[in-house]
């Protein structure tokens, strides 16, 4: 039900002056009833959770490869991707950890779409418990592939309805400062990168993993939807992601060992994951390929501290504009936030990671 406020009376008010209304959500606990793992969803989230630790700990000499859309607008044509994807994670499982790129938020520098989970239905409409729903059981049909996902979060609500389902999280270049996200991060249960600032600011990130790191004490929501005190014991898998800023690019050899630096100053593991997309390939999708080439060759010839990359792909590459209301006129398989590497070019890529593993091991 929306309670509608009485506008009559408002200008006599201390408060909601400027709220037009307020609608009651779905309890979490409620949505997780309805779409509740099964056996095989449950031991993919496990095992990835688990892999990637190893992977960032140094104890699985395998890359981290989290790689799909910019954000997910049809479900349909996420799950053709992931099965593509599936495919062949299974195929290169020996030398590449692949998690799947399943982002349904989407921070806006001003204005437009804010993801599935806000609009669900591309249409400005808002049907916030819909897409909730709809987030929530594409990870079960990705999951149940076998293949672990990873999700930006970007509304700390939002954790509760799908966090138990997510292998990976990511925080944004554009909270990776905000103490709010800093205090989630401490409470999730799984391994967590956090960006460097839009500006290229690198400390943030570090900051960031050192606080996100130690235990927390904080208002929140429970999974009855009510308000709550959590009390966090600190997330030790949490890392700095390079993306590159409005400066340029930061995959550099120089940027990544004085990144490590920077982690090993404040105590921290000393490991990164490289974003190919955003700042460090110009916004340029297809630069995404020189970035990985270069960060393969690197890796190839014994550089260290890199345990993973990001690449930002979907089935047809580039993006394009969406007009609200009118989703059946968008290309399928095609983002409509940031462009994106097609699916061969990503094929092509993960085999030449997977050589650069297989070289290194030798």
């Amino acid at each position: 039900m929306t309670v509608t406020l009485d506008t009559t009376t408002r200008s006599d008010r201390l408060d909601d002056q400027r709220t037009v209304s307020i609608s009651p959500l779905v309890a979490p606990n409620v949505v997780r009833g309805e779409y509740a793992p099964d056996d095989v969803a449950s031991a993919t989230v496990r095992s990835g959770r688990a892999d990637t630790v190893k992977v960032l700990n140094g104890e699985d000499d395998r890359l981290l490869v989290v790689v799909g859309p910019c954000s997910v607008h049809d479900p349909v044509a996420a799950m053709d991707y992931a099965r593509r994807l599936a495919a062949k994670a299974e195929e290169l499982r020996d030398d590449l950890h692949i998690v799947m790129r399943v982002y349904f938020e989407k921070p806006r520098t001003t204005l437009g779409w804010k993801g599935l989970l806000n609009d669900p239905h591309l249409d400005g409409t808002f049907d916030i418990d819909t897409g909730i729903r709809m987030g929530r059981k594409l990870l079960l049909d990705v999951s149940s592939l076998g293949l672990p996902v990873g999700c930006e979060f970007l509304d700390p609500i939002m954790p509760q309805y799908i966090a138990d389902l997510v292998t990976y999280g990511a925080i944004g270049a554009r909270t990776a400062a905000s103490q709010v996200h800093r205090q989630l991060c401490s409470a999730l249960s799984m391994p967590v990168g956090i960006k460097n600032s839009t500006e290229g600011d690198v400390q943030v990130a570090v900051d960031g993993t050192r606080a996100a790191a130690a235990s927390h004490v904080f208002p929140g929501t429970d999974l009855d939807g009510r308000v709550a005190l959590i009390r966090t014991a600190g997330n030790p898998d949490c890392h700095v992601i390079l993306r590159g800023g409005s400066d340029g690019p930061n995959y550099d050899a120089e940027t990544v060992s004085d990144t490590l630096a920077r982690l090993r100053k404040s105590g921290l593991p000393e490991r990164v994951v490289v974003d190919a997309s955003h700042g460090n390939s110009s916004k340029d999708h297809e630069k995404q390929v020189d970035v990985l080439g270069d960060i393969a060759a690197r890796l190839e010839a014994g550089e260290r501290g890199i345990v993973g990359v990001m690449v930002e792909s979907f089935i047809e590459a580039g993006r394009q504009d969406l007009a609200l209301g009118k989703a059946e006129d968008l290309t399928y398989g095609q983002s409509i936030t940031d462009a994106c590497i097609d699916w061969n070019t990503t094929a092509a890529q993960l085999d030449r990671l997977a050589q650069v593993v297989v070289a290194r091991r030798g």
